[in-house]
């Protein structure tokens, strides 16, 4: 069985890669410090203070193989510049809902690196794999666990 891939931009790869040395480098070792302080407060058994850092311990090397496993996995997303006006991954797109909504405007890019607030979004939402494959003016239906609504495809960059 093939591992999933993780599509992602090269920002977003540099991205993890920062915080994987992050992780290896600092976070480590301030958990591993904090596990030594903890130890010297005595009994482990009821030392809330030993419990959590283990605890943390725990969700940073977590994190660490998460991330090396995403990397490792990393399909780079390169922008093919012969199809300026067709929403692909790695693309921001500008689309209206229809009739009269605003404009929005989102980056499509891997789950790995999808963050709304930051106007990035996954090629795994609604939207995204509705308009992927369109072109500029197209009208397009995006079928949501909400219902379904129709966008107008404004701008791809």
């Amino acid at each position: 069985m093939s591992e999933k891939k993780y599509y992602m931009t090269h920002e977003g790869k540099e991205k993890l890669d920062q915080e994987l040395l992050f992780l290896k480098t600092e976070k480590r070792q301030e958990v591993v410090e904090r596990i030594k302080i903890a130890r010297d407060f005595g009994d482990l058994s009821e030392n809330s203070e030993y419990d959590s850092a283990k605890e943390e311990q725990a969700f940073v090397e977590s994190r660490i193989a998460q991330i090396e496993k995403m990397i490792r996995n990393a399909v780079i997303i390169e922008n093919d510049e012969n199809e300026s006006n067709v929403v692909t991954l790695g693309k921001s797109v500008t689309f209206q809902e229809l009739p009269d909504g605003d404009e929005e405007t989102y980056q499509i890019v891997g789950s790995a690196e999808a963050d709304p607030f930051e106007g990035k979004i996954s090629n795994d939402s609604p939207i995204a794999k509705s308009i992927l494959g369109h072109e500029v003016g197209a009208e397009v239906t995006v079928t949501t666990p909400g219902g379904e609504f129709q966008v107008k495809i404004l701008k791809v960059e």
